[in-house]
């Protein structure tokens, strides 16, 4: 290679790093902008609240201006953790089955689909499960009481069953479809990158499919599922028009999944913004900053398991 021909290399690499780290930093910037925004304009809804902020269950900022993150914090946890626990399995199942077990003339386009469902806009979601999904899930509401009504998250009163309600379990069962198209995209292309040796050195020693599966797929991959269920997490977590078109808007602590009543922090703000008044919009923008600190804890207690669940792999690596 030629002088001119190197010197002419390093300038494209210095001219790349110095690219990369500019858009690190924009990041960076843009992730800090919004955080002081959030912070600056939800500063005067904590002094003018006539209630506690943090424990207060009522909604009412351009009224009595009383208002509370508790409900709809608790509305916005619950429905995405059930919907993680409906998710996961199936998302899991999805890519392992399309990666191991599938034929490719099966696989490829069983794949092709998952990923198109990604592609599908909220209002769809929202509109399909206030309009369909929620009465077709009755007799499953009926079922999980019947069965588990000794638990009080599944406890609710036999009339709820009479007509179809949006429930935080329709909730969640909507934000289940939503988000599992993502968790299972994203755990296919990790098992996709295990080691070929490692899963024909298992099938060697007598291993069947799923203890191959077991041993050889599942332990290296546990930090690319582990990303993958908290970018579904943060998906749940942010979804808003579909919340609002199955749930509505009811400011009360719900932990009866069965039962109509509760909303989240995305709903109440895509719902409210548009009336909001002199103290409303304060006071939504002070929900979202809470909405923003949950989601970046989420993603750094993610960040933190994949990093360790790294160490762990290169320890035994080495």
């Amino acid at each position: 290679m030629s002088v001119q021909r190197r010197r002419s290399t390093r300038r494209i690499d210095a001219v790349f790093a110095i690219s990369a780290r500019a858009a690190g930093i924009a990041l960076l910037g843009i992730l800090a902008a919004i955080a002081i925004f959030l912070i600056w304009h939800a500063i005067p809804a904590f002094g003018k609240d006539q209630a506690n902020f943090w424990t207060s269950k009522e909604w009412s900022p351009d009224g009595t201006h009383r208002y509370g993150i508790v409900a709809i914090a608790a509305g916005t946890l619950i429905s995405s953790a059930v919907a993680l626990v409906i998710a996961v399995p199936i998302a899991l199942g999805v890519a392992l089955f399309i990666t191991e077990y599938a034929p490719k003339r099966i696989a490829r386009p069983l794949s092709y689909v998952s990923d198109m469902l990604a592609g599908i806009p909220s209002v769809v979601f929202g509109l399909w499960g206030a309009l369909v999904l929620v009465k077709h899930l009755v007799g499953v509401e009926k079922f999980l009481n019947t069965a588990f009504g000794w638990i009080p998250l599944f406890s609710a009163p036999k009339s709820n069953f009479e007509a179809p309600i949006g429930s935080l379990f329709a909730t969640s069962v909507v934000l289940a479809i939503m988000i599992l198209p993502i968790i299972a995209a994203i755990s296919r292309e990790v098992f996709r990158q295990v080691d070929p040796a490692n899963k024909e050195a298992a099938l060697a020693l007598g291993a069947t499919k799923f203890e191959m599966v077991r041993t050889a797929v599942l332990p290296p991959s546990r930090s690319g599922i582990v990303a993958a269920i908290m970018l579904g997490l943060g998906r749940a977590l942010g979804e808003t028009i579909a919340v609002a078109l199955v749930l509505g808007t009811s400011f009360i602590v719900q932990p009866h999944i069965l039962q109509p009543g509760g909303t989240t922090i995305a709903a109440n703000i895509a719902l409210s913004f548009g009336e909001a008044g002199s103290f409303g919009l304060p006071a939504l923008i002070a929900s979202g900053l809470v909405l923003f600190a949950i989601t970046l804890v989420v993603n750094l207690i993610a960040r933190t398991v994949i990093y360790r669940a790294g160490k762990v792999e290169r320890a035994a690596v080495a």
